[in-house]
């Protein structure tokens, strides 16, 4: 049976290119093998479908004659990534006649096998994981460590992940014979085709154990609530994130996946992030503006006492130098401080009699 190109990207046949286009990114994004999620098999058919979809003659041909036309699977990744290969079957005796005695078989597997679209062979990889971790304004200056729970797939630690029972002894695995592979052989229209297939009993070692570990029954793999230790490196921004290499879930044969640390920072009442520096605002009565003060404040290194000049001005900015971000390798930022000079709302006498005063004196 031939396939239905445009059934696979979930458009009609009346679709417009660019309906077909939109189609083909959505569903490569969603089933891209190297995505959590992904299926590699069902990635491949749908770049074989838009290789002849989104091209106008292959389209035309594909509507005319289905799935065995000249172009079929060229585009796609089938026929070798579009090398230039250009099959026409209507040499093999006119309409359906090349089909004679072929009737099992799958044109497109066999030109995709034939080709290299399924003889290489993959690393398996277990999944990834993604978590959120919240943190304080503060922690997020100077970094900070977390212990995370998860319950993930993990090797299992009574036999390492070998699958057998300690001091256990290894035999052939009876599946593949000890070689750690399958082979398989097919006929095709270009003669027999032999492809080679890990084993899953083995996972490709051509061993297995003489008694199964008790704890994994044999798998090398657990599933069981694990405690992560994340660091959080100082000067992290919200929403960065950490990749912890190996820190995701574990499959048997393959390498463990990755576990990335999504950090959420809380806002602080008083302090704001610019790049490398902390941003804070004081309040400055205006007799302490005119004359001069000393304020005591409260810095997330600790409590200091602020020198106000006499004669600030609004929006004047003071800079302590090395109590901003800590950052790696390069040291820490500035604290700036924003001086908001506080106007009385309504004056005494007395008061307004010495504003007239210093009118007087052009101040």
């Amino acid at each position: 049976m031939s396939k239905d190109y445009y059934k696979i990207l979930g458009v009609g046949k009346s679709a417009t290119k660019d309906d077909i286009k939109k189609a083909y990114r959505k569903l490569a994004h969603q089933y891209h093998p190297d995505k959590s999620g992904g299926d590699e098999d069902r990635f491949k058919e749908i770049n074989e479908a838009y290789g002849v979809l989104g091209d106008d003659r292959k389209r035309a041909e594909y509507d005319t004659y289905g799935q065995y036309f000249s172009g079929a699977r060229q585009a796609g990744g089938g026929f070798g990534g579009g090398q230039g290969f250009d099959f026409d079957f209507g040499s093999f005796g006119g309409a359906g006649g090349f089909q004679q005695g072929f009737e099992d078989f799958d044109i497109g597997d066999i030109f995709g096998e034939f080709f290299g679209g399924g003889g290489g062979t993959r690393t398996k990889r277990g999944r990834d994981i993604a978590i959120d971790a919240e943190i304080t304004f503060a922690e997020s200056v100077f970094g900070t460590g977390r212990k995370m729970v998860l319950s993930k797939n993990t090797t299992c630690a009574a036999c390492s992940g070998s699958g057998a029972e300690k001091g256990s002894s290894e035999k052939n695995c009876a599946t593949c014979n000890g070689r750690g592979k399958h082979q398989e052989m097919r006929r095709s229209i270009l003669g027999s085709i032999t492809t080679v297939r890990e084993c899953e009993t083995c996972h490709g070692t051509g061993k297995v154990p003489e008694i199964l570990c008790k704890e994994c029954k044999g798998v090398g793999i657990v599933k069981k609530a694990d405690e992560v230790a994340i660091e959080i490196p100082p000067g992290i921004e919200n929403g960065e994130m950490i990749k912890m290499t190996g820190g995701g879930e574990a499959i048997p044969g393959g390498i463990t996946g990755d576990l990335y640390i999504k950090v959420h920072v809380k806002p602080h009442p008083a302090f704001k992030r610019e790049g490398e520096n902390l941003v804070m605002n004081v309040d400055v009565k205006l007799s302490d503006a005119l004359l001069g003060a000393v304020y005591p404040i409260e810095t997330l290194d600790g409590g200091i006492e602020l020198k106000i000049p006499a004669g600030a001005h609004f929006g004047e900015v003071l800079r302590i130098k090395g109590r901003g971000i800590a950052i790696p390798r390069k040291g820490r930022g500035d604290l700036l401080i924003k001086l908001n000079i506080k106007t009385p709302n309504k004056l005494s006498k007395k008061a307004a009699e010495l504003v007239h005063e210093l009118k007087k004196e052009g101040i």
